[in-house]
C-alpha cells in the first residue's frame, strides 16, 4: 500500500487527489498529528518536506512533480498525463514550471529566514513582498501558456490540473487570478468541484 506523508493545507493534497484518481489504496499519515509521525517523516526525508510518498515496495519518492509522473506512468488508465506525446511533454513542462516557479516562491514567503543571512523584520517583509509579487506574475504566465492543457470538464482531470488547483490556493494567488486571469480562475474552480477531487480538497481546506 502507498503511504503518503503530509498534513492539511499542504502540497500533499495534490498527491492525495492523484491517488484517488488512480483508484488505488493508500494511507495518509498526518505528520502534525503526533511526534512519532513527524519523526517517521524525518527518517524517510531528511529535508522533512511534504509530500513524501512511500511506495508499496518500501522505496521513497519526494518532489511533487516526480511523484505525479510516477503515478501517471504506473497507472496509465488514470490518464494523469496525456497519451499523445506532444501533449504529454507540455503537461510535464507545466508540472515542472509550477514546482520551480510557484511552489519555490511559496517556500520563500512561508520561510523567508531560510534565505536571509540576517533575518531582521524589515528584510523578511521585503523578501516576502517581492516573492509574492513574483509568484502572482508567475501564475499569470502559467495561465497564458498552459490553459490549453487543463481539464475542461468533459474528461478526467490530470496531474497538471491537480497540482495547479492545490498550489494556486496559497499566498493570495487565487484572489489575484480572479481579477488578473478570470478565465483561468474559472478553470481552477471547475477542477475544485470535480466529484473525485472535491472530497480531498474539503479535507484539506474545510469550510
Amino acid at each position: 500500500m502507498y503511504q503518503l506523508y503530509g498534513h492539511r493545507n499542504s502540497g500533499a493534497a495534490a498527491i492525495e487527489a492523484a491517488l484517488e484518481l488512480c483508484e488505488i489504496a493508500y494511507r495518509f499519515i498526518d505528520v502534525e498529528a503526533t511526534p512519532e509521525a513527524a519523526l517517521a517523516l524525518e527518517k524517510l526525508n531528511t529535508l522533512k518536506q511534504i509530500p513524501t510518498l512511500q511506495l508499496p515496495d518500501g522505496s521513497i519518492l519526494t518532489e511533487s512533480a516526480a511523484i505525479l509522473i510516477h503515478l501517471a506512468l504506473t497507472f496509465p488508465q488514470a490518464k494523469l498525463l496525456p497519451s499523445d506525446p506532444a501533449d504529454r511533454d507540455q503537461a510535464i513542462r507545466g508540472l515542472v514550471y509550477i514546482v520551480s516557479n510557484c511552489y519555490a516562491a511559496i517556500g520563500i514567503i512561508d520561510y523567508p529566514e531560510r534565505w536571509l543571512a540576517e533575518a531582521d523584520e524589515s528584510s523578511r517583509q521585503n523578501l516576502m513582498t517581492g516573492a509574492r509579487t513574483r509568484l502572482h506574475w508567475s501564475w499569470e504566465v502559467f495561465a497564458d501558456q498552459f490553459s490549453g492543457e487543463l481539464y475542461l470538464g468533459a474528461e478526467t482531470p490530470g496531474a497538471l490540473d491537480v497540482l495547479a488547483a492545490v498550489v494556486s490556493r496559497w499566498a493570495g494567488s487565487r484572489e489575484h487570478l480572479r481579477n488578473a486571469r478570470p478565465g483561468f480562475f474559472a478553470w481552477l474552480e471547475r477542477i475544485d468541484r470535480h466529484p473525485t477531487l472535491a472530497p480531498v480538497f474539503a479535507r484539506h481546506w474545510p469550510g
